[in-house]
């Protein structure tokens, strides 16, 4: 499985991780699970954002007002490991639903990209490899 993404959303989704760090950052991506063309960073509302993130609803729920009267399709979300760790976590399995959504994991300069699912890493993701675009 690939999944293609834009440079410049990679860019934005790193500076973002950076300038939340020692905290996780968070957000939205658009497009197609084949071309993430766009993204979103959101407010992470957890109570300790420093190990966990959790999209502020208000953010999700306008991406999918505006994807039902026919804006970018909402196809994934990203979120930072501080840690340096890019494996999804237990907590992130259990957060995922099994819906094919995209994830993307940023911890520093790397980013991995995971397709959730039924079966895979924590029973929930599928590693997908990134094929960057202009």
């Amino acid at each position: 499985m690939r999944a293609h993404i834009s440079s410049c959303v990679i860019e934005v989704i790193r500076a973002a991780a950076k300038a939340a760090h020692p905290n996780e950052a968070c957000g939205l991506l658009f497009g197609t699970f084949e071309a993430v063309t766009g993204c979103e960073t959101v407010r992470n509302v957890a109570r300790n954002r420093a190990v966990r993130f959790e999209l502020d609803p208000a953010a999700l729920f306008d991406a999918l007002r505006t994807e039902r009267a026919g804006g970018p399709h909402l196809s994934g979300y990203w979120h930072s490991h501080p840690s340096g760790d890019d494996l999804p976590s237990i907590t992130d399995a259990a957060m995922a639903e099994p819906d094919g959504k995209l994830w993307l994991i940023v911890a520093g300069e790397t980013v991995s990209a995971w397709r959730t699912g039924d079966a895979g890493l924590h029973g929930r993701f599928a590693q997908v490899a990134l094929v960057l675009t202009d």
